[in-house]
């Protein structure tokens, strides 16, 4: 009988993989530099388990009991306790009941938040270069295992403990671990750790370690918690703090009236206690974490992933958004035309040097435009390709060491013709041929590139260049003028010579003013202000390198604007975190991914369009929610205040007050969902102009309850008990009308309200008229009185609706009235590539 394999022990804590020498670490791991099987692979998956640290559990039961722990639910606590004390059993029941209501609702909430984000962080979960049965494939890096052979190139975060391969050396950066600000070289047989960044080359790597047996434990982590509090939930809070202050100030009187007057002591407190508890926003928290749950899903769909729960808010207020030209203005889809040749070198030959200095298996557009070029594909198997040195963006160019068919080995060199045309030695007779060539193409919007060769170790030999043509997205022309229209500045930000990007602005109608990134100073450089004018005022930016992006934020953001910065490689990475709202595009590094706040799964410019919109319907739900909440605590308080003061009537109990809160706190949760137009402007907190509406809508709601008070006691003599009733009826009948009220800038007409919305807010009145109606912990009053108040209530509702119109073209004239989402068309052309002839120098 045949012995079964054993499987491979986990490597002992005594045995450093990371400084034994490569052999033997091979033959622990029994793994090659060919990596493993994928049957091996998940033997191992199952036996290391993957490669990520176990996420700390909360219980769920002390997560639900942190819900009655903190200032809010002391005092809802204090309440109830001193409702048993008095013997109000009624009210005892009742604010128990709006203490579970709070706790049950605030932690499904949380955990459907949670839910979303944790959706959201697995569709940007690492990806990694594995070789298993000899092929090269991209599994989740949390399927990584002990023994895996890697590639790991530029803008890579580290997916594993690995030591390298032969190779070129690799500069890592480590900062995020240690603290070291300078990339660190590293060599084959060196190791390389979990969560570092590749800043330059390309080699491939052996995993020895992987989870929680990583030298620095979990690699980066991309998506921040939900609990993120941005600066517009901040403003919000204050809200919250202001109507806090509000409420006790106005208790405090209340409470000294009725100790003056003589009442007693203990019921004053519970009913004290119980309308500061109604006034106090306790639904604020949930209703803020299910807006931006709400939101970050909604963007989701509209294939903009947000990592920072933050961006959502910051988005809203973007006005100037820097987008780069490849593969967000244009396709990224390159072709190339008819290479320029220097001395009769035949323009195959060109195209076939340029080739030799390309690799396909690296995806890079240019390289496979260049491949794609080669008339005959078959040509490049009489080569082999010794050494390859790829792409990075300090040197700009790539080299390979190739062997010839007859065996004699050359070099060949592809990358920006400036840098070509310094290594090569006959640099003097061609440059202004060559650069007139170059000029030439970038105004007919071809990106050019240099090519030379050296035979053995003979001096580079400049050989031609070679055209590359990118057109423009058939949408960008009409996102960019939708953007223009919505108070967003679309600047072009490339690192493509002057020349090309005017063309590509000019055929997207984005602006001639396009300056040379080569004049502006770096980030520690402070502009003057003729510079930062200069910068504010440029449709876009040509030659860039990583740290001009930066300072193009800096000097953005000093002249006061909210900037949006798309990137996609390692070094955009600084810029994404810099900007206030930092934009990963579609195929970016994992580093950029890292840094931004929001990653794009689709490419194109539409997709940041949406993805504005968007957070600009989220910022008036959330302005909507803010209004709503200050005028309803307003009129209730001031209600009650006054009629305590000046009638020395308590027009509700505190059994009504509470059962208030917890209808309206139901139906405001549902204005998450609400149907709204985003502003034709970015938008910004207005405090101003929010407390001044929520004060115009709370006054006519104080007039109307006070009329209610008058009708019911002056004309038809009714009993106090059963004018609370009426009152609470009216004020919560009322209070849900605020809600259409607050909702829309223009007449509450203007929006539909989404089906949610409404159904919310039919369901908690048909529960408030039903109480009032047959009497639960009241007098009841019948239906006559019921359908009274509502129509009592009604004419109310559309003059407070007209009144608010009247509030907002006294407090904000300049503003118009909010307008219907609109759509800019542009019926573009197709864009026909530029034919362009062989020249010869």
């Amino acid at each position: 009988m045949k012995a079964t394999p054993e499987q491979p022990k986990a490597p002992e804590a005594k045995d450093d993989l990371k400084t034994l020498p490569l052999a033997e670490v091979e033959k622990k791991l029994e793994s090659s530099p060919d990596g493993l099987t994928q049957a091996e692979a998940q033997k191992r998956l199952a036996q290391y388990g993957p490669n990520e640290l176990k996420e700390k559990k909360t219980n769920l039961l002390l997560k639900f009991l942190s819900y009655f722990w903190g200032p809010i639910p002391w005092m809802i606590e204090v309440a109830v306790i001193l409702s048993g004390v008095v013997g109000h059993w009624p009210d005892f029941f009742i604010i128990l009941l709006l203490l579970l209501a709070n706790a049950v609702v605030g932690f499904w909430e949380e955990r459907q938040a949670s839910d979303a984000i944790a959706a959201l962080k697995a569709k940007l979960a690492i990806k990694a270069r594995v070789k298993r049965d000899g092929k090269w494939s991209n599994p989740p890096a949390r399927e990584l295992v002990p023994g895996d052979v890697i590639r790991m190139r530029l803008g890579d975060i580290v997916p594993a403990d690995a030591r390298l391969l032969d190779g070129d050396s690799v500069e890592v950066d480590q900062s995020a671990l240690t603290g070291e600000s300078l990339p660190a070289e590293r060599k084959s047989g060196e190791a390389v750790f979990s969560g570092s960044i590749i800043r330059r080359g390309e080699i491939g790597g052996l995993v020895y370690a992987t989870g929680e047996k990583t030298y620095f434990g979990r690699t980066a982590q991309l998506v921040q918690e939900a609990h993120t509090v941005s600066h517009f939930q901040k403003a919000v809070l204050k809200i919250g703090n202001y109507l806090i202050i509000l409420a006790v100030a106005l208790v405090a009187v209340i409470i000294t009236f009725a100790i003056v007057r003589g009442d007693k002591i203990l019921e004053t407190l519970q009913f004290a206690l119980v309308l500061t508890v109604a006034a106090i926003p306790v639904a604020m928290p949930t209703v803020l974490s299910v807006t931006m749950a709400v939101g970050a899903r909604l963007l989701a769909k509209k294939q903009a992933i947000v990592s920072k729960l933050v961006a959502i808010e910051e988005l809203a207020g973007v006005d100037v958004l820097c987008a780069d030209k490849t593969g967000t203005l244009t396709q990224n889809k390159l072709t190339l035309g008819d290479p320029f040749s220097v001395n009769n070198v035949p323009t195959d030959q060109v195209i076939l040097n340029g080739a030799l200095a390309s690799r396909a298996d690296n995806n890079d557009t240019m390289d496979l435009a260049v491949l794609g070029g080669l008339k005959n594909q078959e040509i490049l198997k009489a080569f082999e390709v010794v050494h390859f040195q790829p792409f990075d963006p300090v040197h700009k160019r790539t080299e390979a060491a190739v062997k010839g068919k007859d065996g004699k080995t050359f070099r060949v060199t592809k990358g920006a013709p400036q840098v070509i045309l310094a290594l090569a030695a006959n640099a003097g007779q061609v440059k202004s041929a060559v650069e007139k060539t170059v000029n030439e193409f970038a105004a007919r919007g071809f990106r050019s590139l240099g090519v030379a060769r050296a035979d053995g170790d003979g001096q580079w030999q400049f050989l031609g260049v070679l055209p590359l043509y990118d057109p423009p997205r058939e949408d960008a022309k009409a996102t960019i003028a939708t953007a223009l229209a919505m108070g967003v500045k679309v600047k072009m930000v490339t690192g493509d010579a002057l020349a090309i990007a005017r063309e590509t602005a000019k055929k997207l109608d984005m602006g001639a003013n396009i300056l040379d990134a080569a004049s502006l100073g770096d980030s520690k450089k402070e502009e003057s202000a003729a510079v930062a004018e200069s910068i504010e005022k440029a449709d876009g930016f040509a030659q860039v390198f990583p740290e001009h992006k930066y300072h193009i934020v800096d000097v953005l953001q000093k002249r006061g604007h909210i900037v949006g910065m798309t990137g996609d490689g390692v070094n955009d990475a600084p810029a994404l975190k810099k900007a206030d709202c930092g934009i990963a595009v579609s195929g970016a590094t994992d580093a950029a991914r890292a840094a931004a706040a929001i990653v794009l799964t689709t490419p194109g410019l539409s997709v940041i369009i949406d993805a504005i919109k968007e957070s600009r319907r989220i910022f008036q739900r959330m302005n909507s929610y803010a209004i709503y909440r200050i005028a309803e605590t307003l009129g209730v308080l001031s209600f009650m205040t006054l009629a305590i003061l000046i009638f020395n009537f308590y027009p509700l109990t505190a059994v009504m007050i509470v059962m208030l809160a917890l209808l309206n706190d139901g139906a405001i949760l549902s204005i998450a969902y609400d149907n709204v137009h985003y502003s034709n402007k970015p938008e910004s907190w207005n405090m101003r102009l929010v407390l001044g509406i929520a004060t115009v809508v709370s006054v006519i709601g104080l007039i109307d309850s006070f009329g209610l008070f008058f009708i019911g006691e002056r004309h038809f003599h009714l009993d106090r008990t059963m004018i609370q009733t009426l009152i609470y009826l009216k004020m919560s009948v009322g209070g849900h009308f605020k809600i259409f009220i607050t909702r829309t800038r223009g007449p509450f007409w203007s929006i539909r309200p989404a089906p949610v919305l409404l159904i919310a807010v039919l369901s908690t009145q048909i529960v408030a008229t039903l109480i009032a109606v047959y009497g639960v912990f009241m007098p009841p009053i019948g239906w006559g009185w019921a359908l009274a108040v509502w129509i009592y209530s009604l004419p109310f509702f559309l003059l407070n609706d007209r009144i608010k119109l009247l509030a907002y073209r006294i407090l904000d004239p300049v503003k118009a009235a909010a307008k219907p989402e609109y759509k800019v068309e542009a019926k573009l052309k197709p864009e026909t590539k530029p034919e362009l002839k062989s020249t010869a120098a």
